[in-house]
């Protein structure tokens, strides 16, 4: 890897991470705290029942992930007044405090059935138009530290995604999301390396945690704590297994 692409990924099944960690834009370097694993010998055979417990012991903060109430509005509090400690390189999130996170209200742990777990459910349902979020994105990149303003190098992303019960609209869930990396900038149509981690790499992280909540492994609410939180902490310890 040449120096200044961004972070790169070992592929090898340790979940390890090597490379540059610079954001790109003359900021401070983000700190890098590593990936933990869990060796595949320790959760062997235990099964979907195991899985709470695996969990657990991977996110200690999923115990408050949940409110009491299940609702919308208290899923959002929480994630608005989490204490964010994030293990990957800045260039990966959005800023907490403008862009903590929200959820849906129309989708709830008692609906997923009839939502997002329904194979006849779709996001086109509830997707905001282009025009919308390309408006948004424009508007945040000129707010923004962001060396590189150039908008075909970013999608809109919701940070809690439609698939995963966000809402669809409101800008505190929107953020310029990097296709690529500050050093190796990549616009929609790639291609996207493998080992280059960008919009494809929580792309993948989206649809393994759809995958949980779907088969009962985690509850909806855990999901969204998840990705709002620290997405690619997840990436390294279960996508990249």
């Amino acid at each position: 890897m040449l120096q200044g692409e961004g972070m790169e990924m070992d592929h090898r099944g340790s979940g390890a991470c090597r490379g540059d960690l610079g954001d790109g834009d003359g900021s401070a370097r983000a700190a890098h705290t590593g990936v933990r694993t869990v060796p595949s010998r320790a959760v062997a055979g235990l099964g979907v029942r195991a899985a709470p417990l695996v969990i657990a012991l991977l996110w200690p903060g999923l115990v408050h992930a949940q409110p009491a109430d299940g609702t919308a509005e208290a899923m959002n509090a929480r994630l608005a007044a989490a204490h964010v400690t994030r293990v990957g390189p800045s260039y990966l999130y959005p800023a907490h405090d403008p862009t903590p996170g929200l959820v849906n209200p129309d989708i709830t742990p008692a609906n997923i059935a009839q939502t997002i777990c329904n194979p006849h459910w779709s996001t086109k349902s509830i997707r905001p138009p282009v025009t919308y979020t390309d408006h948004l994105k424009a508007q945040q990149l000129a707010a923004s530290n962001a060396g590189d303003k150039t908008p075909g190098h970013y999608e809109e992303d919701h940070l809690v995604s439609l698939e995963l019960g966000g809402d669809p609209r409101d800008r505190r869930n929107l953020w310029p999301e990097r296709w690529g990396t500050p050093g190796h900038p990549l616009t929609s149509k790639g291609p996207f390396p493998a080992h280059l981690v960008g919009a494809k790499a929580k792309d993948a992280t989206e649809s393994a945690l759809h995958a949980e909540v779907c088969h009962g492994t985690l509850t909806l609410r855990q999901a969204q704590y998840i990705i709002a939180t620290d997405w690619f902490k997840y990436y390294g310890e279960k996508v990249l297994k």
